[in-house]
C-alpha cells in the first residue's frame, strides 16, 4: 500500500490513522489535506469530517559510480 485516504474528527487526528495504516513515521510520508474538518452549528459536533490522503515518499537511491 502506497498511499491511503482517510476521515476523521480532526486533520491530526486523520495523519494519525494514516500512519498507522501505513505503519510508518510523518517524515516519510506526504500528506495533501483534501477537507478540512468543520464544526456543525454553533459549534456543535455534527459537521463535516477532516479527510487527507496519505502518500508514501518515493526513496531517492543514490548510485555511486566507480
Amino acid at each position: 500500500m502506497n498511499s491511503v485516504e482517510v476521515e476523521a474528527k480532526t486533520v491530526a487526528d486523520a495523519i494519525k490513522k494514516a500512519l498507522a495504516l501505513l505503519n510508518t513515521s510523518g517524515d516519510k510520508v506526504e500528506i495533501k489535506i483534501l477537507s478540512e474538518e468543520k464544526m456543525g452549528l454553533f459549534g456543535r459536533p455534527g459537521g463535516k469530517s477532516a479527510k487527507i490522503r496519505a502518500s508514501l515518499k518515493k526513496k531517492k537511491l543514490d548510485i555511486l559510480g566507480p
